[in-house]
């Protein structure tokens, strides 16, 4: 589901609001997600599930694939998602 998808989605079940307000409504709530994760904090949204950061550590005996060589791969931060147990139950009905 796109953005505009999520918006127009919004937009039927909340009639009263425009469609400027409900894009701000989204652009905070992602760019809430996105501070949060980069000051390494969970964000939990009960009944969906929690986004998380992990760290990944260098690694200097990584291969590149096409040619076999070896290369330095830095440590790094991956964003991690966990669903919840109900939204688990959904989607596996």
């Amino acid at each position: 589901m796109s953005r505009p998808e999520i918006i127009k989605e919004l937009k039927e079940k909340n009639p009263k609001l425009s469609q400027s307000e409900l894009e701000t409504v989204i652009d905070i709530f992602c760019q809430s997600i996105e501070d949060a994760l980069k000051e390494k904090k969970n964000i939990e949204l009960r009944g969906f599930g929690t986004f998380f950061t992990k760290k990944i550590k260098e690694k200097y005996s990584a291969r590149n694939p096409k040619t076999g060589e070896l290369i330095y791969v830095p440590e790094k931060n991956k964003i991690r998602f966990r669903a919840s147990k109900k939204l688990k139950e959904i989607v596996n009905k």
